[in-house]
């Protein structure tokens, strides 16, 4: 600790247990210590002591595979998109995956390919309903087209197209509508066990041939088609952004590759096809969240097919497997040149930094450490004056100045995990806090909305009881190691009531937020970080 924390915590720590700030209260005790208070029986007091906050520079880098994208094995969620501010620069998100064929399929004799579309499946504000006919805007409701091709036929059908805007994270306007995403081939082979594969800034991974692109204008929708004769469905296309690719690649890729061993084994084909990249071509606009498990690519083709002696030309389709068995990978680039972050990181310590820069997907990290000599104070104050703690919570403000607020994001505020840091054998491992494994909270996003500045009050109550007074009424004194701060939340196990997977698993590799806080800031005593403790004493009645 600096000589200044030093003698900050001096003072403040004499005023506080010699009387001059300690004041009596009506406490907001949280429910882990709500049982010992009784205001019959004690005098309760709050303190506010300030901590140490520093930042972690995880150097742009996490891990996003399928483990890390959900952090459970299934890649549910990815990122795509670019995004630039003066904070915390530029981020731009791709995405890689594989692709597989169908266990069974049969194209049929003289097969060629009439289209080959990607489906980007992100979700969407539905309740906001605009409808599209064509390249116009119309009235709600479908329109009629008379020679709509059906199989060999023409016929009269309903066609109804629905879209709706999805949510994004960064910029809003006209100028940052649009953006366009390219689908190129991988032409590296795609080893899940390779650990430089594993992370979201891995390199080594080439790609190709450029199979598509689209301009996306931050809408996706839904098409129905319906044969107004017998109201039978012809096409319906669930909400999802469509990209055409280019269905020369695909013939000779895939169809005229009929019966050779490329496509007939599941190894074969994804050293034959590696698999694709999706990119955005700009580097300002926002991010979006989308289900890579969801995503389609279906190439539709006509073939000849003998049936009885009779030959029949017929259109079909095979829609490729891109589920959870295949390679995931979030691609994550930064460029912190003249942002806010790129010049503080030379100057981080964990003495204590000013100003903590908070971010999702492989961005910074806060660390929090309870000095020493705080813990000492309080567990003294226990000591001699049975000072039993009735709430504790760690008090964070947001720097209003600097930090960017998106008010289109799918989260109504930021979340955070809270976890022990600790060292073993030269490795970082992360504990849930006695908090969490109590079962309270599991989220951590109390912000005080509407207060200048925004801060937010993170539960530590039995984290501190456990170090001061010690563990499970027990005499034996919890280590005061470093707590780990992250933007993002714990993964639930639906299967186990909803308690989280472990600390590890968290939505860490897809948050898109970020947040400027005020962190061991010595000019500032009123917003800095703190420790805020409520505790009762015995009553003198």
């Amino acid at each position: 600790m600096t000589h200044t924390l030093k003698r900050t915590f001096a003072m403040l720590l004499l005023a506080v247990f010699g009387s001059a700030l300690l004041y009596n209260c009506e406490p907001d005790p949280d429910s882990l210590g709500q049982q010992l208070f009784d205001k019959d029986a004690a005098n309760a007091h709050e303190l506010a002591l300030p901590i140490i906050a520093y930042n972690i520079n995880n150097n742009d880098s996490i891990r996003s595979d399928a483990l890390g994208l959900l952090a459970t094995g299934g890649a549910n969620v990815a990122v795509l998109g670019a995004f630039k501010e003066g904070q915390f620069g530029m981020q731009k998100a791709s995405y890689i995956t594989q692709l597989r064929m169908p266990v069974s399929f049969d194209f049929g004799d003289k097969p060629v390919v009439d289209s080959v579309v990607l489906v980007i499946r992100t979700p969407a504000n539905t309740a906001d309903d605009t409808y599209y006919m064509a390249d116009k805007v119309v009235a709600p409701g479908a329109y009629d087209k008379n020679d709509f091709p059906v199989g060999n036929d023409k016929a009269t059908v309903s066609i109804e197209k629905k879209t709706y805007p999805i949510f994004k994270y960064g910029k809003d306007g006209d100028a940052f509508k649009s953006m366009k995403i390219n689908v190129n081939e991988v032409t590296s082979f795609l080893d899940a066990s390779k650990k430089e594969f594993t992370f979201s800034n891995a390199s080594g991974i080439t790609t190709g041939a450029l199979l598509g692109s689209g301009v996306f204008d931050g809408n996706v929708s839904s098409v129905t088609i319906t044969n107004k004769t017998d109201n039978s469905s012809v096409f319906e296309a669930k909400l999802g952004f469509r990209i055409n690719l280019d269905k020369t690649f695909f013939q000779q890729k895939i169809l005229d590759q009929q019966g050779k061993p490329v496509l007939q084994d599941a190894a074969n084909f994804t050293r034959y096809f590696n698999g694709i990249k999706l990119s955005v071509e700009w580097d300002d606009g926002y991010l979006f969240q989308f289900s890579p498990n969801d995503m389609q690519l279906i190439m539709y083709y006509k073939s000849d097919k003998t049936t009885n002696g009779t030959v029949t030309r017929s259109q079909s389709k095979i829609e490729f497997d891109l589920g959870s068995k295949n390679f995931h990978l979030g691609q994550y680039a930064y460029d912190r040149n003249t942002s806010a972050l790129g010049n503080a990181i030379p100057t981080f310590t964990k003495d204590g930094d000013s100003r903590i820069y908070l971010q999702g997907m492989g961005g910074p990290s806060m660390g929090v450490k309870i000095p020493d000599d705080v813990i000492k104070a309080l567990r003294d104050n226990f000591t001699n004056n049975k000072a039993a703690i009735v709430g504790a919570r760690i008090r964070v403000y947001v720097d209003m100045n600097n930090t960017f607020v998106n008010a289109q994001s799918t989260e109504a505020s930021r979340k955070f995990t809270l976890t022990n840091l600790l060292y073993k054998d030269g490795k970082v491992d992360y504990t849930f806090t006695a908090d969490t494994s109590a079962g309270f909270p599991l989220y951590y996003y109390n912000a005080k909305k509407g207060d200048t500045p925004e801060y937010y009050d993170i539960v530590v109550t039995k984290t501190i009881k456990n170090i001061v007074e010690g563990k499970d009424g027990t005499t034996t004194q919890a280590s005061n190691d470093p707590l780990f701060f992250n933007l993002g939340a714990f993964v639930k196990n639906p299967s186990n009531n909803g308690i989280p997977y472990g600390a590890r698993y968290t939505t860490r590799a897809t948050d898109m937020n970020r947040v400027v806080l005020i962190g061991s800031d010595a000019t500032n005593d009123q917003n800095r970080i703190k420790l805020v403790v409520t505790y009762s004493t015995a009553s003198n009645k």
